[in-house]
């Protein structure tokens, strides 16, 4: 199974496409969509969206995992980070991949064992798990692998609750027709 995690962000949206076969995690590509601080927000927005496109159609993953919206202090940057959320929601959507969405101590817990880990602590530990040799770039990169790792761990464990936001039964087999006839109370009448 391959996920793919997405840590959102208006300037910067880190990624990870991890495999997971049995036990074994590994690695299939990770990185960031950078938008430049003097576009407006719709080109930004416009980018998260092609550029996971992009990731999803190169990488073919078979789940979708996303940080939950938290609350900021400052209200005008949770609204824009809930647009960038969206894009990125929409992206695997389109593509009709299973999306989960996961609270950041959520995520931190699952990876560290402390919900209140610093983004160096993350980093560490999704490098180590992956074991990779070098850690990527940036920490919104770990962040992307975190959030795929987080997924990973909350499927090996039904017990565990995973907050779907849009799970069509059997992905793109299964289909939106199914997915309608499975979920009749997210349809708006």
């Amino acid at each position: 199974m391959r996920i793919l995690g997405v840590d959102p962000g208006t300037l910067l949206t880190g990624f990870g496409v991890i495999e997971v076969e049995g036990r074994s995690t590994t690695l299939i590509e990770c990185g960031v969509i950078r938008m430049k601080s003097a576009w407006s927000m719709p080109l930004r927005l416009r980018e998260i969206h092609t550029k996971l496109l992009e990731v999803i159609d190169r990488t073919a993953p078979d789940e979708f995992a996303i940080e939950s919206a938290f609350y900021a202090k400052n209200v005008q940057s949770t609204l824009k980070l809930g647009h960038a959320r969206g894009v990125a929601i929409l992206a695997a959507v389109l593509r009709e991949i299973p999306t989960a969405e996961y609270a950041p101590r959520e995520i931190k817990m699952a990876v560290t064992g402390n919900g209140g880990a610093a983004k160096e602590q993350v980093a560490f530990m999704v490098t180590r798990m992956l074991k990779m040799v070098d850690q990527p770039e940036t920490l919104d990169a770990t962040d992307g692998l975190a959030i795929a790792i987080c997924h990973a761990l909350r499927l090996a464990a039904p017990a565990s609750p995973v907050t779907r936001s849009s799970r069509p039964r059997g992905g793109v087999r299964g289909g939106w027709e199914r997915y309608l006839a499975d979920n009749p109370e997210r349809v708006a009448r």
